[in-house]
């Protein structure tokens, strides 16, 4: 199996919105990251996992977010209107699914996971921890990291 590696962007050089240059970048990450057979396939998950990010973050947050993504993705991101509440991970999981035609929770969960794993490189640790801090437990595990949340 290779690792896929995508090239590190610190947030104040990742690609303004206008830049058209970084969305078949992350498409092409995302269909290596998720082993998808087409561009086409990754470019609808993307979609959809950013769709549905763009409903649960906000703030600051979600502006940062928009700044530091491809222009295609921070559209996707900027279109949404905020949840009123916020979804556990495994209802954001199945939130994914059910805008996926045929998609069970395993492989939305492998899409959403597919999706936010290429995230970081793009827009820094520094923001993934504050995205992380806004949303429930459990999103660490969908972004490939560690989830340290002591126990209730």
């Amino acid at each position: 199996m290779s690792t896929t590696t995508v090239p590190r962007v610190t947030p104040s050089r990742a690609p303004h919105t206008t830049d058209g240059h970084g969305w078949p970048q992350l498409i092409e990450a995302v269909r290596e990251t998720g082993l998808y057979p087409t561009r086409t396939k990754a470019e609808q998950v993307t979609r959809t996992v950013l769709a549905a990010l763009g409903t649960h973050v906000t703030g600051d947050e979600r502006v940062d977010l928009a700044r530091a993504l491809p222009g295609e993705a921070a559209r996707l991101i900027a279109a949404q209107i905020p949840a009123t509440h916020r979804l556990t991970a495994a209802r954001f999981v199945d939130e994914v699914a059910s805008r996926t035609p045929g998609a069970t929770s395993a492989t939305a969960r492998w899409d959403v996971s597919s999706v936010f794993g290429t995230l970081p490189p793009l827009i820094g640790d520094d923001l993934v921890n504050r995205i992380l801090a806004q949303l429930p437990a459990g999103y660490a595990l969908l972004f490939g990291r560690a989830d340290l949340t002591p126990a209730s």
